[in-house]
């Protein structure tokens, strides 16, 4: 049986995106449940936008993921390297035997040239393509464009037929070579168009299966006539559908969350609902045991995971259905663990102090089961460690008034003052026989409680916050909220 070898070739022109997650995922689980390799590839042939940054927050992001890979840009071996920009003589030399093989040509366009020909076709409500004006230049064309130091292209030949495959996840599909003319394999500096390397690397790194984003779909067919061209074995192509926002458009760097490190991972998501969530957009299971089950370990999803499984359709991002994975995960944490994930968070709000760790951890236990991300702790348990102010204005709560306030905060403050047991159970029975007495509802009276003590329209309980508190810091608290009130 062939070896099973898969890849995911991020650019490093910006930071690991969640699409290409998505893409490195599904390609993972392939792999890894079906025995075979995931490979690590860096296209950094685009010297004016690839940085190392980038190379470096792409590698971050998937170790973060989890997604380890069998071959990388830290090793050479055993088809290396992997990264484009050492690799530049193997394309040429590729390239060098199309030209030889009369199957590639030189191509001295100007930039100029070539968009005021787009927009000729353009305006003849043609479809834009190269008219192949280069492929039959005399020796003395071609002398008059050296002299003006016109530094040539190459272009493949591209001759009218149909391409066809079947597709791993869309089914049959069928391409009309006419519709796109001759393209570019090698530019004028020398280096290699992303279609080009990606078919020479994929022959030479034995890639038995493409899986990439429907996004690249269009240049199947190319890549197919140019291992054909060189007589190389044609990987099996599958394109997953695109991840679109709840309106139907497509995710944009600019207006949405799309980093995996910078809009995801420092705002307080975790990796487990990360990958819950990548493998959903996409992929249901089909199985009856398992058929619309939505929490998944990396494990479970090696031993279900089928490429047949994945649908055509695009997926939509559901930012709710993100925090609700999250919060579960964050839920099945123990409080240790938590305290951990959340360490980073914790000090950069100025709240991680080795004599605050006791009180970090109580803090955690009471907002555990509310919050959806890291991010939302440092402001859910503040009022820990710091006395709220400018909360006047939340006192009073909806449907009642100042006098009310004012009786419910007199009473709570005067019978626990005089109570010895400050445990969560006394004091809700306490506070629930003060409202009784004093003919106020419960909210009337544990509202007030809550804001006096937390400073906050949304915050765990008042009595879970009374004795979080401790008798003395309450009273001082629910003290300063009275003469606020009045």
């Amino acid at each position: 049986m062939e070896e099973i070898r898969v890849r995911i070739a991020p650019s490093p022109t910006g930071p690991l995106h969640i699409g290409t997650a998505h893409t490195a995922l599904f390609n993972w689980l392939f792999a890894r449940q079906r025995g075979g390799k995931f490979i690590l590839r860096i296209e950094d042939t685009d010297q004016t936008r690839s940085k190392d940054e980038f190379i470096t927050d792409i590698i971050d992001g998937l170790t973060w993921l989890g997604l380890d890979w069998d071959e990388g840009p830290e090793r050479n071996e055993p088809y290396g390297p992997y990264r484009q920009s050492q690799r530049l003589d193997l394309y040429r030399k590729y390239a060098d035997e199309l030209w030889r093989t009369k199957k590639a040509y030189h191509c001295y366009c100007t930039p100029e040239e070539l968009a005021k020909e787009r927009e000729e076709q353009v305006k003849r409500k043609q479809a834009p393509k190269y008219s192949g004006r280069c492929r039959h230049l005399k020796p003395e064309q071609i002398a008059k464009f050296q002299k003006e130091g016109r530094k040539p292209s190459l272009r493949f030949i591209v001759e009218p037929q149909k391409i066809k495959f079947k597709d791993l996840i869309k089914g049959e599909m069928d391409f009309d070579t006419g519709l796109f003319g001759d393209f570019v394999i090698m530019k004028s500096d020398g280096r290699p168009t992303f279609i080009f390397a990606g078919v020479v690397d994929d022959f030479l790194m034995k890639i038995s299966h493409v899986i990439r984003g429907e996004d690249h779909l269009s240049n199947t067919p190319r890549q197919i006539l140019l291992g054909q061209a060189l007589n190389f074995i044609i990987p099996e192509y599958g394109h997953l559908p695109l991840i679109l926002n709840p309106d139907r458009t497509k995710l944009s760097k600019r207006k949405n969350p799309t980093s995996i490190q910078k809009d995801f991972r420092a705002q307080g998501y975790l990796p487990e609902a990360m990958i819950n969530f990548l493998v959903l957009m996409g992929w249901s299971p089909q199985a009856k045991d398992v058929s619309g089950q939505e929490i998944w370990s990396l494990k479970e999803l090696i031993h279900e995971f089928n490429l047949a499984d994945v649908g055509s359709s695009p997926s939509i991002f559901d930012q709710k259905k993100l925090d609700f994975l999250n919060g579960y995960y964050i839920r099945k944490m123990s409080l240790g663990e938590l305290a951990k994930a959340a360490e980073p968070f914790l000090h950069a709000a100025g709240l991680l102090d080795v004599s605050n760790k006791e009180k970090i951890l109580v803090g955690l236990s009471l907002v555990q089961e509310r919050i959806r991300k890291l991010s939302e702790i440092p402001a859910s348990i503040d009022f820990l460690f710091k006395q709220p102010s400018n909360f006047g204005h939340i006192l009073v709560p909806q449907g009642s008034n100042k006098e009310k306030t004012k009786i419910a905060l007199e009473q709570a403050s005067k019978y626990l003052a005089s109570e010895e047991d400050f445990g969560r159970d006394s004091l809700e029975q306490l506070l629930r026989a003060v409202a009784k007495k004093n003919n106020l509802s419960a909210g009337e009276l544990l509202w007030p409680i809550r804001v006096a003590l937390t400073g906050k329209e949304a915050s765990p309980g008042a009595f879970e916050v009374l004795e979080a508190l401790g008798k003395e810091e309450s009273l001082q608290r629910i003290k300063k909220a009275l003469a606020m009130i009045q």
